[in-house]
Order: structure tokens, then C-alpha cells, then sequence
């Protein structure tokens, strides 16, 4: 064999083990996203199991609230279902958006919740209503820091997928890039807060 052919064969090997680890690489990446979909639903799913809890304390104080009690229930319902659809798909762009859809209607339900209990100093007082209102604090904020992973996790995935020369190999297995979660869909909502005296 001459020089030539096997330093061709050397640099096919190269490129062989290349492709190989560059692969490896995403695959590792997409399954990083993966799993931190999986801690967000862990965290969802206490969330999900404490909100009964609390409409039952909230409902023995506020008979008369019962739209914003079933609106809380139906809302938390609405969430559990879109959060499952994405459990089942974590890398689906439209699962991910209807579960951040249904958590912001959740999240508004609960907002009005709380808004109708601070109407309601027993209901305030009341030692169960005060542990579940803290567990849910603590519960969004466990959520709110594996949203947080899974976006640095499709981060870093969508860099490697979109840099030379792994973008080679990303688009020869389809690793398309994966969408982040967002807080907010809504313009709006994007908008700063305007506070007058």
C-alpha cells in the first residue's frame, strides 16, 4: 500500500470517529433535554396533587366562591392533561406550548384564588391553608429552576446542533432544534409594568 492510501485511510478513520463522537454528542445533548423535561414534570405533578388539597381547605371558608374554586380545579385538570401530552413527547414543540398555555391559565386561576382568600382572614389564618400556600410557593419555585435546566440544556443542544462542523452530522440524523419553554406567549404580558401614584 502507498502513502497515499493510507494516509487517506487515515483521515477517513479520523472523520469516521468524528462523525461518531459528534453524534454521541447530540444524542447525550437531546437526551440532557430529556431529562430535564422529566424534573419539571416531577415538580408539575406536586403541584397538581397539592392544589385538591388546598381548594378543599379553601372551599369549607369560601361556600359561596364555588366558581373560583372549580374554575381552579378545571384549570388544574386542563394543566395535568397538557402536561402528560408533553411528558410523553418532551421534544414536541406543540405538546410544550399547550402545557405553557394551560399552566398560565392555571397560574391565573390560583392568582384568583389567593386574591379571594385574602378576603378571608379565617381562611388566611387557617394553619393547613397557610403549609399548602407555602408547599405551592416552594413547589413554583422548584419549577421555576428546572425551567431554567431545560432551557440550558436546549441551549447548549441547539448550539452544537447549529455549529460547523456538527451541523454536518445534526442534519444527516435530523436533530432538528428544540424549542425553549417561555414564561409568556403574550406580547402583552412582555410589556413593564406601568405603576402610577
Amino acid at each position: 500500500m502507498s502513502a497515499t492510501l493510507w494516509v487517506l485511510l487515515a483521515v477517513g478513520l479520523a472523520l469516521v470517529f468524528w462523525a461518531v463522537g459528534a453524534y454521541n454528542r447530540l444524542v447525550r445533548l437531546k437526551n440532557a433535554i430529556a431529562n430535564a423535561f422529566g424534573q419539571i414534570d416531577v415538580q408539575l405533578k406536586r403541584r397538581y396533587d397539592l392544589i385538591p388539597n388546598l381548594v378543599e381547605v379553601a372551599r369549607k371558608y369560601l361556600a359561596h366562591e364555588a366558581q373560583t374554586l372549580e374554575a381552579v380545579i378545571a384549570a388544574r385538570n386542563q394543566a395535568r392533561s397538557a402536561e402528560q401530552g408533553a411528558a410523553a413527547s418532551p421534544l414536541n414543540a406543540g405538546a410544550l406550548g399547550a402545557l405553557a398555555g394551560a399552566e398560565q391559565l392555571l397560574g391565573g386561576a390560583l392568582g384568583r384564588l389567593f386574591a379571594v382568600a385574602e378576603a378571608y382572614p379565617d381562611l388566611k389564618a387557617d394553619q393547613t391553608m397557610r403549609e399548602l400556600s407555602e408547599e405551592l410557593s416552594s413547589t413554583e419555585n422548584r419549577i421555576g429552576f428546572a425551567r431554567q435546566a431545560y432551557n440550558d440544556h436546549v441551549l447548549e443542544f441547539n448550539d452544537a446542533a447549529a455549529q460547523f462542523p456538527t451541523l454536518i452530522v445534526a442534519r444527516l440524523f435530523n436533530f432538528s432544534t428544540q424549542s425553549m419553554l417561555e414564561s409568556t406567549s403574550s406580547e402583552v404580558e412582555r410589556q413593564p409594568v406601568k405603576v402610577a401614584f
